[in-house]
């Protein structure tokens, strides 16, 4: 972590779920201020051990059990996410005290509401992006702040988290990833935005649409679009941000780590972005290149030079998964894609999809290996299990098996990939890292 910034009215914020990327990027804002931070988690209530632990404990939060007990009367605030229950004891607590409630997303706001503001929404693809931004801007001497859902490999480390950085200057530049997920979006109100695309994924398509519409207006000056997005906004009244076309994929800027159509798409809009912040588009072109990576966005983990290939990443929705898919395909070998749902919801939502996903885009002597739907508790409702997407799968003439849990080992031949595909499941990383001898 860096520049952090003492303040004389230190308070004291808890953060629930902080294993989560979205809650840890908060606490460590909030630290970053001076505040005394705590937090707790689920996983950590349950003895699993998350790396982001220990990068949190080394920036001074300190973790606790998720029983309600750390919050006294001179609590500031309880920090939450949608995703955290009513009657989760934290919440219980707080409410007995009357302690204050701060969404994510309302405390991010209040870290960045002094800044520049570049928000990066869409259902596909704002992750990389906004890290990419993040980076090309710094390279570029902008010093920007950075607020990622994912861990940026330039700025990873074991005392660092990697999906936050810090500039000098609070009125600077401020980039930021917004979730369209739980209409937390809806909360800012940024100088510039880049909407990536507008795929049904946690709405339907009207949804969806209506859900970005309603951002669009908020934008003050400029909105970078990516494929078909600048369409869909023309004609939507009270939108006063000029609409901007990303451009055409840009392909020849690629580092060799980042493969696929999909990143050549990202890559023009960052550009594009970075020229709506006051970048010549020549010099961010070349900045590009100095983007490692984010974590488990088809993230290599077999050593340099090592064959066969694994992959790890957070696709978890059809759009996601087919651009991975077409990313990773070897010309010679077979591919195995390895996925796990991350919830019973949207598997029941968006199985036909899924199906699709992997039956259009898996070629004769592909895999598709399909793990349980992942259950971290709470109250979801069950259903539609993986062994029935791979059934559909299978049936649409695409080889599918459905597992049980991880297998110990993975048999493949040089020139094979294994691409490992979900969120919300630590275990993924570590399955993709164990089997690719990292």
């Amino acid at each position: 972590m860096q520049n952090e910034r003492p303040n004389s009215l230190q308070s004291h914020y808890h953060v629930s779920g902080v294993g989560g990327v979205g809650m840890n990027a908060i606490a460590q804002l909030l630290k970053a201020q001076g505040h005394r931070v705590t937090g707790s988690d689920r996983f950590w209530d349950q003895g699993v051990h998350l790396p982001v632990f220990d990068a949190l404990q080394a920036l001074g939060i300190e973790l606790t059990l998720q029983d309600g007990h750390i919050l006294t009367a001179e609590t500031r605030a309880l920090v939450i996410s949608t995703a955290v229950e009513a009657d989760n004891p934290e919440r219980v607590r707080a409410r007995e005290l009357g302690i204050s409630e701060l969404h994510r997303a309302e405390a991010l706001v209040q870290c960045v509401e002094k800044g520049r503001v570049a928000a990066i929404a869409g259902t596909s693809g704002k992750t990389t992006c906004t890290g990419w931004l993040g980076r090309t801007l710094e390279v570029l001497g902008f010093d920007p702040g950075v607020v990622n859902g994912g861990g940026v490999l330039n700025w990873k480390s074991p005392s660092n988290p990697g999906n936050v950085r810090l500039g000098q200057d609070p009125k600077g530049w401020w980039v930021v990833e917004v979730d369209e997920s739980d209409r937390s979006l809806l909360r800012f109100h940024p100088e510039v935005a880049l909407i990536t695309g507008m795929a049904p994924d946690h709405h339907d398509a009207a949804e969806t649409l209506e859900l970005f519409r309603a951002f669009a207006r908020q934008v003050q000056r400029a909105i970078v679009c990516g494929p078909g997005v600048r369409e869909l906004l023309r004609n939507t009244p009270g939108i006063k941000a000029q609409l901007v076309d990303a451009g055409d994929p840009l392909p020849a800027h690629l580092p060799p780590h980042l493969p696929g159509a999909h990143n050549a798409l990202n890559a023009a809009a960052v550009a594009k972005v970075a020229e709506m912040c006051g970048a010549s588009p020549d010099h961010a072109r070349e900045a590009l290149g100095q983007f490692h990576g984010v974590e488990r966005r088809l993230e290599l983990c077999t050593p340099p030079g090592k064959s066969p290939k694994v992959y790890d990443d957070y696709a978890h929705n059809p759009e996601k998964i087919a651009a991975a898919i077409r990313a990773v395909r070897p010309e010679n070998g077979k591919l195995i894609a390895l996925w796990r749902p991350h919830g019973f919801a949207p598997l029941r939502q968006n199985f036909e999809a899924l199906a699709e996903a992997f039956a259009q885009n898996l070629r004769s002597g592909d895999e598709a290996w399909i793990l349980p739907v992942f259950y971290a508790g709470g109250t979801a409702p069950k259903g539609v299990e993986g062994k029935d997407l791979a059934q559909s799968i299978q049936d649409k003439g695409t080889k599918a098996l459905a597992l049980e849990d991880y297998p110990e080992t993975v048999a493949m031949e040089t020139g094979d990939v294994l691409l490992v595909m979900g969120a919300r499941d630590p275990e993924l990383p570590r399955f993709a890292r164990r089997i690719a001898g990292a």
